[in-house]
């Protein structure tokens, strides 16, 4: 187990029910993000810090000789698997830069490398073009950096580039808070902050300790500073330094390596998976493991990928924030932002997957609710991008329809076809997943340290030492884990015919939803029954779903004939409490005597499920998050999200017998 999940809260609240709200984060805090200014010498400079961003010789060449050759690189990582940088302080992103180039020119270099970069004051974007611009940065790594650029939003960002080889991960925010978040273990450690006397917070006791805990015994580390106090400090947290030759007029750098007795963590040799489920949830999770090299058999009852309630024909796609920063509007934030990312990565491969980034329209029910989503996007200060509060006229133009109220507009949402997402997720990375199709699981068997998956007949399906189960609720008796409040949801969506409503120009959602037109209609929805396993379209959800739209846009379906309505009913998967289900399964029934990071495990058998209405938002971040754990990597979760989404919670939390609350 990596290094961060030792300090895994063990004192999770319950499950909320309708009259008990949950406890959620108070440590939200909106991003300051930086702007670029210069130095009467050309260089970037800090006017917040008093301090300049990289030495007037260069940010490439420090970048080279303090970083790159302090933690002895790139022989360092010549041999490996894989490889993982931690840094403080991602400015400018120079240091990232030159660890690419370098990187990508060695023909013995380790096959991924992860970079992990803590930044409380992100740049705009246009302000990263500038500066690598005048600072001689490789022009197509730099452009293609600025092209995955994240919004400045607290949390963890991932990004991936050269066929998924090179990971950056960017955790926005104060270094002492998100270190302790983070679950890895670093190779090298570049120390670069502002001076010390200028931000001490960056070079403080707490920051150090929490990169000790995330180093082993060979880890190597690099600053340009040679402070007294920064080698007392580091000595302190387990560090031993020495000073060498400094760059450029610096006469001095330090340079060391982590004295902690923890081994370097070793990625699984036999990278074989088998993956049940061809939705949204599997076809994610073979593709995230494909992505490393690993050969996925993807087993599916139906005929084809995409027929459960990942076949409808358009879902939604947009986070949804919270005043807060609860635990929920993380999840959809981080995987809203993930996914968006791998929407466009698909695109630009030439993918073909089926969405429109036409923007989502939230409306408020009601005027109380209204003023609460306008006081929301006021506490997160997130960009307009991300989300802003629109009133009921600037609604109606935005929907090019009458609406009731206002509400949320989140401009890079829009609409997603799942079934062409799975197809997508299967095709990009072509002979490493097969799929094997009309074959239900009947059963899991464990064999010395093999999973077999098992037809009714005893027929052997496949065989490898890893199993996810992302088959929905069908997940929970796979893994024998009846205690697991995994139910379904029947949901029915409406399709309504094109030339019957007036023509939207975005998505519109709030007590229900509804797409633009899509192949001649437009999808409305949706119904949400717990445990009612009919697949059977029923006219009454269909006058329901139109009550729904007749609330959030007055008069739209008025002229819909019954007789033209069509649709289609799914079954989701949801838990208890409102949260996914990803991570590796327990092996007790309780939790007692155990925290999160002690629970016995079910060595090599993981689920990724309850997603609810939500599996468009969370399947590639999730799926990306299970590869992590699989494969022993760097983890796209903060710790305490890792905890809310890990499948042993239910073993330490009371279940409550309220019923399933429509999400």
């Amino acid at each position: 187990m990596l290094p961060g999940r030792r300090h895994a809260r063990s004192n999770l609240t319950p499950i909320p029910s309708k009259t008990e709200p949950a406890r959620v984060s108070t440590d939200y805090r909106p991003l300051e993000t930086a702007s670029l200014q210069f130095g009467e010498d050309g260089t970037p400079y800090s006017i917040k810090y008093d301090d300049v961003y990289h030495p007037h010789a260069g940010a490439m060449g420090q970048a080279r000789h303090v970083f790159l050759g302090g933690c002895g690189l790139p022989s360092g990582w010549q041999g490996q698997e894989d490889y993982v940088i931690l840094e403080t302080g991602f400015g400018l992103g120079h240091n990232f830069l030159a660890t690419w180039e370098a990187w990508r020119a060695d023909p013995k270099r380790c096959k991924r490398l992860h970079f992990i970069s803590v930044e409380k004051h992100p740049f705009p974007v246009s302000d990263l073009a500038e500066a690598h611009a005048a600072s001689g940065a490789p022009p197509d790594l730099a452009a293609k950096l600025r092209a995955q650029w994240p919004l400045a939003m607290p949390g963890f960002h991932r990004m991936h580039f050269d066929e998924d080889r090179v990971t950056l991960t960017l955790l926005f925010g104060e270094a002492h808070m998100m270190l302790p978040e983070l679950h890895a273990q670093a190779d090298a450690i570049y120390l670069d902050g502002f001076a010390p006397g200028k931000n001490p917070d960056m070079w403080s006791p707490a920051v150090f300790e929490a990169l000790a805990e995330r180093s082993h015994s060979d880890t190597r580390i690099a600053t340009w500073s040679v402070s007294a106090w920064v080698r007392t400090a580091l000595a302190e947290a387990g560090f031993l330094t020495d000073k060498q030759a400094g760059f450029a007029g610096k006469r001095e750098m330090l340079c060391g390596r982590a004295t902690t007795i923890s081994e370097r963590r070793l990625n699984p040799t036999d990278r074989r998976a088998i993956v049940i489920g061809a939705g949204l949830a599997g076809t994610s999770m073979a593709e995230r493991l494909a992505s490393r090299g690993w050969d996925v058999q993807l087993l599916e009852s139906a005929s084809q990928p995409a027929q459960g309630a990942s076949g409808n024909l358009a879902g939604a796609f947009r986070p949804l924030p919270s005043a807060d920063d609860g635990r929920l509007f993380q999840m959809t934030r981080a995987g809203f932002l993930y996914g968006l990312r791998h929407l466009k990565g698909l695109q630009a491969e030439e993918l073909k997957v089926r969405w429109a980034p036409c923007g989502v329209l939230h409306l408020a029910r009601d005027a109380e609710q209204e003023e609460k989503q306008r006081a929301i996007v006021d506490a997160i200060q997130a960009p307009q991008d991300f989300v802003r509060f629109v009133d009921r006229r600037h609604a109606e133009r935005i929907a090019g329809a009458p609406v009731a109220y206002g509400g949320w507009f989140f401009q890079l949402g829009g609409w997603i076809n799942p079934p062409s997402l799975c197809v997508a997720n299967l095709a990009r990375f072509p002979g490493r997943i097969t799929g094997r199709y009309s074959s239900p699981v009947a059963r899991l068997q464990r064999v010395g340290k093999m999973w077999r998956a098992v037809a009714a007949d005893g027929q052997l399906l496949a065989e490898a030492p890893v199993v996810v189960l992302a088959n929905a609720a069908d997940a929970k008796r796979l893994a024998l884990a009846d205690w697991m409040p995994l139910r379904v949801a029947r949901g029915q969506v409406s399709h309504l015919p094109e030339d019957a409503i007036p023509a939207l120009k975005t998505v519109v959602c709030g007590q229900g939803y509804a797409t633009p037109a899509i192949d001649g209609v437009t999808c409305a929805g949706a119904t949400f029954f717990a445990d009612d396993e009919s697949t059977h379209v029923r006219l009454g959800d269909h006058l329901e779903n139109l009550d729904k739209l007749q609330k959030m846009l007055p008069g739209f379906a008025k002229n819909v004939p019954m007789d033209r309505l069509s649709g289609r009913v799914g079954q989701r998967p949801v838990s208890l409490d409102r949260m996914p289900i990803a991570g590796e399964m327990p092996s007790v029934m309780s939790g007692r005597g155990f925290d999160m990071a002690t629970v016995p495990r079910h060595a090599g058998l993981y689920m990724l499920s309850g997603f609810g209405a939500r599996g468009l938002v969370w399947c590639s971040l999730l799926a990306e998050y299970v590869a992590s754990q699989i494969t022993n990597e760097p983890s796209p979760l903060p710790d305490s999200l890792a905890d809310r989404v890990d499948p042993a919670r239910f073993l330490f939390r009371k279940i409550r017998s309220a019923p399933v609350a429509e999400i």
